[in-house]
């Protein structure tokens, strides 16, 4: 069971995304075109573009969006992306990794330094912060939809490794190569969820108080303002009181 602050953050960083809805269904759709292109078109058949489906779905983009981006790729359409991991230091020392597709790996990464150094951040090696995340499938609902004993066994029975509830809701965790796995089982147990992907998941976090939590929320702003760059993680931690003041 986590505490109710976690829950907090994940909260805040999707009503900063709501207030970017243009460009988070434009990032979507870059994930839903390259997905597509890796693989079948066919998200029954492919489960990297079930995921990137189901996340745009979660997120309330139109089904037309999907569909075109998605015929995007068949067509031949799409630019040559490729993924690139960017991790550094945020104010406080926060660690924060940043996931990139780019048809440019220069200009990305020129973008992403600039905008670590121009915000108190530094930009460091592969490797450097990643060894305090564990890559995990991520899945929420709502609280709505059954109290906490009720999730976690259909949680357990998914083959999920741990479950988060509060009264905002549920998070249920699982290895990365089980995201697909689980979330169709849980999809038949408890409905749809409202978000299912890919995450970086802290396993150390660092406490921030309200003027560092300032800074790196300038940071994490600019960064999601470049095109290139599809995600943003950090592994703060912060009380409910200094997140209602952001």
């Amino acid at each position: 069971m986590a505490g109710h602050s976690k829950w907090a953050n994940i909260q805040h960083r999707k009503g900063r995304q709501d207030k970017l809805r243009a460009k988070v269904f434009s990032k979507l759709s870059k994930e839903i075109t390259i997905a597509a292109k890796m693989g079948e078109p066919d998200p029954d058949k492919n489960p990297r573009l079930r995921l990137a489906v189901k996340e745009a779905k979660g997120q309330s983009m139109p089904k037309d969006n999907i569909d075109r981006a998605i015929k995007k790729a068949v067509g031949g359409e799409s630019e040559d992306y490729e993924e690139i991991r960017y991790e550094g230091y945020g104010p406080n020392g926060v660690a924060v990794i940043v996931e990139a597709m780019t048809d440019n790996r220069n200009r990305t990464a020129s973008t992403v330094r600039s905008t670590f150094t121009k915000n108190g951040g530094n930009l460091g090696e592969t490797g450097s912060v990643g060894f305090m995340f564990d890559r995990k499938g991520e899945i929420t609902y709502p609280a709505s939809v059954g109290d906490a004993d009720t999730v976690m066994m259909a949680a357990i029975e998914s083959g999920a490794e741990d479950v988060e509830s509060s009264d905002e809701g549920h998070v249920i965790w699982c290895m990365d190569t089980d995201l697909n796995e689980v979330s169709s089982a849980l999809e038949a147990e408890l409905g749809e969820s409202d978000s299912t992907k890919m995450v970086w998941r802290p396993t150390t976090t660092t406490e921030m108080d309200l003027e560092g939590m300032e800074k790196l929320m300038k940071l994490i702003d600019a960064l999601e303002d470049d095109d290139d760059v599809q995600r943003v993680t950090t592994n703060f931690e912060a009380s409910d009181e200094v997140m209602e003041q952001l």
